[in-house]
């Protein structure tokens, strides 16, 4: 997202890491664990119903499957993606 020239400075800002060294240092306090995910995966490309993988523009904000005509919100789509990720494309913080 940095090598977008609209949103690197945007991204640049927002700080990612600190905010995830505030995730990892709170887990303890809370008895709760970080789970990261591998940077590359396609989460927001993934259908959520069929898994099948395909190419959105960054401005698509709907998700629609070609395959089996899921349609979803991209965000929303995402975090189901994301809450049944491979395990070997997650880690523990």
């Amino acid at each position: 997202m940095i090598a977008n020239h609209k949103l690197a400075n945007a991204i640049s800002n927002n700080c990612f890491y600190e905010i995830r060294r505030q995730f990892i240092y709170k887990q303890a306090h809370f008895g709760t664990k970080v789970e990261i995910v591998d940077r590359w995966y396609p989460s927001s490309r993934i259908c959520a119903k069929c898994n099948s993988i395909q190419d959105m523009k960054l401005s698509d904000r709907i998700f629609n499957c070609k395959v089996c005509k899921h349609s979803q919100d991209r965000d929303e789509n995402a975090s189901v993606n994301l809450e049944n990720a491979p395990k070997n494309k997650v880690q523990l913080a």
